[in-house]
C-alpha cells in the first residue's frame, strides 16, 4: 500500500541544476520501467503541475528524498518534470439547484460502519436488472493531476469528494455542477464523511497525507477545525475516517518505508496508529500505537547508519465499527525493520471508549519489509526480507442471514480470512483469491452481503494477473470466478450485481449469482467535463465505485504501480 511518487538517489555532490540532467542523475534509477514498483513513470509525473512536484518535495511524500537538493535544484526539477496545467474552471452551480434533496446516500469509506459496501435496493436506486441501463451523465475533470483517487461520498443530493491536489469538492450530483472547493495542506485519499458536528450544522470530515483531519462546513467550505494526529515526519492518512457517536476514528499510516531506501536513512521510528477525535472540537480524546513499544536504537547497519525499531503496522484503511461489542476494529501492515512487532499484518480490537487493544489476531507474523529490500547493497533490511503482505483492505464487519457475524480481511497474500469477533478473532476460514505479490493480492477492499463476499486480486505483475471473486460467507467456499484484468480498487455490491474496476480502465458489473457479465464501460478515454478541465481516464484504483440514488460514481486515472494516469471522476445514471 505504500503508493509514493519517487525515491531520491545518489550524492548531492556536483548535480547539476539543469531538470533532465537533475531527473536522470537522481529519480532515473526509481522512475523508469522495472525500476521502484511504486513509482510513477516519467509521463505520469508530466500529468501533474511543477507546483504540485515542488510541493511534494518541500513539505509532502518526498521531503526526506529531497532535502540533499537545493531550492534552485528542486525547482528546476519540478519545472522540468511538471508539464500539467491549471486549466480555468467552470461549471457552478446556479441558485436554482442549490435547493435539491435526496435521501439516498453513500456516506463514508464502506457504505455503513461495517465497512461492507453493500448496498440495499432503496439506497443504490439500481438493480442487477436495471444497470444494464447506465449512461454517462457527466465528467468532472481534477486541474493538474496525475491521479483521481479520492473516493465520493454523496449526502443530500451532493457529491463530496477529495483529490490528488488536495482540493475538496462540493458537486451537485444530478448535474456535476461545483458548490465550492476547498483547499487542504495534501492530497485528500479516502471517502469524506458528513455528519452534523453541532447543533443545525453539518461538517465534511476528512484527513490528508501530512496527517492532518479537518472538519469544513458542508454547506459553505468554511473550515470549523483541524488537528493534526500524527508528528512523525513520515506519517500520512490514507484510510477513510469513520464517525460513531460524536468521535471521529482515524486511521494513521506513513512512508517511512520509502525513506530507507536511502542507505543513510536512520530506519525506522514510525508507529501505525489509531486515533479518536471529539467530532465537534477536533480535540483528541486517545490514541492506540498498533506496536505498544516505543521505538529504540537497536544496532547499526554495515555502513555505520544507526537502525531504530520496532516500527511499521501501519494503519492504511477505514477502520470497521462494532456499536453492540463497543469495539473498533483495525487492519495493520508491515514491519519496518527486523524483528517486526508481533501486531504487523494483524486486525485489531479496540475498545471504542478507552482506546484500549482487547485481541489481535496475526495474518502474517514476521514480516519486515522496507524500500531498502530493493537496493542492492542493503542496509537496513531484514536479513530474509518480509513478502510485505499489508491487510491494506479495510476491515468488513458482515453478519449472516442467520444473524452470526463475521470479520473480514483481504490481504495482499491474496488471502481473504474470516474471523470470529465473538471469539476473541478465532480464524473461522482462509481462501486464497491470488497468488499475491508486493502490489496484491487483495489490495483496497472487500464487499459482503448476507451470504456472499466480493473480492477483486491484482497480482501485479504477474503474467497472468486479476480476477473477480465470489465466495460463500460462512465457510470461504468459492462460487464463481470472473476474468478480468487487475483490480485494485475496492469492489461494491448492490442487489442482485457487483460492481470493480480495474488497471485497465474498465468497469464492470457482474450478476452475484453467478458472475455473469452485467454492464461494462472503457473509461480509459479523452472526456468533455462539466467543469471545463481537460480530463481523460486511465487505471482505477483506491476507492471504488459508490453507488446511491440510481446514479453510479467512479474515479477514474492512476499514474502509479504501473499504471496510467488519469483525472476524471464520472457519474452515470439510468437513461
Amino acid at each position: 500500500m505504500k503508493i509514493v511518487w519517487a525515491v531520491l538517489l545518489g550524492a548531492a555532490a556536483a548535480w547539476p541544476q539543469d531538470g533532465a540532467a537533475l531527473f536522470r542523475q537522481a529519480c532515473g534509477d526509481c522512475h523508469r520501467p522495472g525500476g521502484a514498483p511504486r513509482a510513477p513513470l516519467p509521463e505520469a509525473l508530466a500529468a501533474m503541475t511543477p507546483a504540485s512536484i515542488l510541493r511534494s518535495m518541500e513539505s509532502g511524500s518526498m521531503r526526506d528524498h529531497a532535502a540533499r537538493l537545493t531550492a534552485t535544484e528542486r525547482d528546476a526539477l519540478a519545472r522540468h518534470v511538471g508539464k500539467g496545467k491549471l486549466d480555468s474552471t467552470t461549471g457552478y452551480c446556479t441558485a436554482e439547484v442549490r435547493s435539491r434533496t435526496d435521501s439516498s446516500f453513500w456516506n463514508g469509506w464502506g457504505a455503513n460502519v461495517g465497512n461492507t459496501r453493500s448496498q440495499t435496493a432503496r439506497m443504490a436506486g439500481l438493480t442487477a436488472a436495471s444497470i444494464p441501463r447506465l449512461r454517462l451523465k457527466w465528467a468532472f475533470g481534477h486541474p493538474g493531476v496525475a491521479a483521481a483517487y479520492g473516493q465520493p461520498s454523496i449526502v443530500g443530493g451532493r457529491v463530496y469528494l477529495g483529490s490528488q491536489s488536495g482540493a475538496v469538492y462540493a458537486l451537485d450530483l444530478a448535474t456535476g455542477c461545483t458548490y465550492w472547493s476547498y483547499q487542504a495542506e495534501a492530497a485528500v485519499r479516502g471517502a469524506p464523511t458528513i455528519a452534523a458536528v453541532r447543533a443545525g450544522r453539518y461538517a465534511v470530515l476528512f484527513g490528508d497525507v501530512k496527517a492532518n483531519v479537518y472538519a469544513v462546513d458542508a454547506h459553505s467550505a468554511a473550515l470549523l477545525w483541524k488537528t493534526r494526529v500524527d508528528e512523525h515526519p513520515a506519517a500520512r492518512i490514507t484510510g477513510s475516517v469513520v464517525l460513531w457517536e460524536a468521535r471521529l476514528y482515524i486511521p494513521v499510516s506513513s512512508i517511512e518505508e520509502a525513506s530507507a531506501r536511502d542507505p543513510a536513512y536512520p530506519c525506522c521510528t514510525f508507529r501505525g496508529s489509531v486515533a479518536a477525535l471529539d467530532a465537534e472540537s477536533g480535540r483528541t480524546l486517545w490514541k492506540t500505537y498498533a506496536i505498544p513499544v516505543a521505538p529504540a536504537p537497536l544496532r547499526k547497519a554495515a555502513n555505520g547508519t544507526q537502525l531504530h525499531g520496532p516500527a511499521g503496522a501501519a494503519v492504511w484503511s477505514a477502520p470497521a465499527i462494532d456499536a453492540g461489542g463497543r469495539r473498533i476494529y483495525a487492519a495493520t501492515g508491515n514491519g519496518y525493520i527486523e524483528p517486526a512487532a508481533p501486531t504487523v499484518n494483524s486486525i485489531l480490537a479496540i475498545d471504542m471508549d478507552s482506546g484500549g487493544v482487547v485481541w489481535s489476531t496475526p495474518l502474517g507474523a514476521g514480516d519486515a519489509w522496507t524500500f531498502d529490500c530493493l537496493n542492492r547493497n542493503r542496509s537496513s533490511c531484514a536479513a530474509e526480507a518480509g513478502p510485505d503482505f499489508d491487510i491494506g483492505a479495510s476491515p468488513v464487519l458482515a453478519r449472516t442471514a442467520e444473524g452470526k457475524r463475521i470479520l473480514l480481511a483481504g490481504q495482499k497474500s491474496g488471502i481473504v480470512s474470516a474471523l470470529d469477533p465473538e471469539a476473541r478473532g478465532r480464524i473461522l476460514w482462509q481462501t486464497r483469491v491470488g497468488k499475491g505479490s508486493l502490489l496484491g493480492g487483495v489490495m483496497f477492499g472487500l464487499a459482503a452481503d448476507e451470504s456472499v463476499v466480493y473480492a477483486g486480486n491484482s497480482d501485479l505483475p504477474s503474467p497472468a494477473p486479476g480476477g473477480l471473486f465470489a465466495l460463500r460467507l460462512r465457510d470461504g467456499a468459492r462460487i464463481w470466478q470472473a476474468p478480468s484484468a487487475a483490480i485494485l480498487a475496492a469492489v461494491t455490491a448492490v442487489p442482485g450485481a457487483v460492481f470493480s474496476a480495474s488497471m485497465d480502465g474498465r468497469i464492470r458489473a457482474h450478476a452475484s449469482g453467478d458472475g455473469r457479465l452485467l454492464w461494462e464501460f472503457e473509461t480509459k478515454r479523452d472526456f468533455e467535463t462539466v467543469n471545463g478541465v481537460k480530463a481523460r481516464g486511465g487505471s482505477v484504483s483506491g476507492g471504488g465505485p459508490v453507488a446511491a440514488n440510481g446514479m453510479l460514481l467512479v474515479n477514474s486515472g492512476y499514474g502509479v504501480l504501473g499504471g496510467s494516469p488519469g483525472n476524471v471522476t464520472l457519474a452515470f445514471g439510468l437513461d
